[in-house]
């Protein structure tokens, strides 16, 4: 407690500080007496790495997400529709985000990397050690998986989601989620892959829509795509190239 008593009295008497004062002076005054010494620290990290990821992701948009398997090998087709992807999302302007490991997500940066373009990604501290990939600049790993999906999320004007398991899947239903209930923008959730998507859509449309768990409006984000080609054309229509700051 201490500790955020004294970064707030470093902002005094400060006018080119003062917004950050404000920051840390909220944080400061909500804090509860008996606050234990790990929950602050666990809140000075999840401060620490929000404020570190606004402060390299703000001015180098406009992005687009792409989302996809850790497990896939660089021989695997996907792998080069990944390459193929980020180095015409590249051409076109766009900066490509990721989540910054292996496999669909490397492929995409990598193609940005090659294509000369902004390529970033937020990878996440695991058990198994997931590296980050080489072709994101600078790398960024978190500790907590919900700042690095604020930030995978907060400055991109698309969301594409290639073939993944049950971390692609939930930053899918989260995306969507989000754009039901008006929470960001509704740019468009691309999924690549119709053989691979179109079960999950069907149980969604079956089950969800038709037992009125969610509106047939709450579809109406999802795109699905086959090709690159197609997911430009699917983005140029709907996704104006623009910075998003909401």
């Amino acid at each position: 407690m201490l500790e955020f008593a004294y970064m707030t009295r470093q902002f005094e008497n400060r006018p080119d500080l003062e917004k950050k004062g404000d920051i840390v002076s909220q944080i400061y005054h909500n804090l509860p007496e008996g606050l234990s010494d790990e929950d602050i620290n666990r809140l000075k990290k999840i401060v620490s790495e929000f404020a570190n990821g606004f402060r390299i992701l703000m001015d180098k948009g406009p992005y687009v997400t792409v989302f996809g398997s850790s497990r896939i090998s660089a021989d695997s087709p996907e792998y080069h529709m990944g390459m193929e992807l980020g180095e015409k999302l590249a051409k076109i302007g766009y900066s490509v985000l990721t989540g910054g490991g292996p496999g669909v997500m490397e492929a995409v940066n990598r193609g940005a990397h090659e294509a000369n373009g902004h390529s970033a990604g937020i990878n996440i501290f695991l058990p198994e050690e997931q590296k980050a990939n080489p072709y994101i600049e600078p790398a960024i790993t978190m500790n907590y998986f919900f700042v690095r999906k604020v930030l995978l999320l907060k400055y991109s004007t698309a969301f594409i989601f290639m073939p993944g398991g049950f971390g692609t899947l939930d930053e899918l239903f989260e995306t969507v989620t989000l754009v039901q209930t008006r929470k960001i923008a509704p740019f468009p959730v691309i999924l690549v892959g119709r053989e691979f998507w179109s079960g999950l859509l069907e149980w969604i449309g079956k089950r969800l829509q038709n037992e009125k768990m969610i509106s047939p409006s709450d579809m109406h984000c999802l795109y699905l795509a086959d090709t690159v080609p197609e997911i430009i054309q699917i983005m140029e229509e709907k996704a104006p190239l623009y910075d998003h700051h909401d």
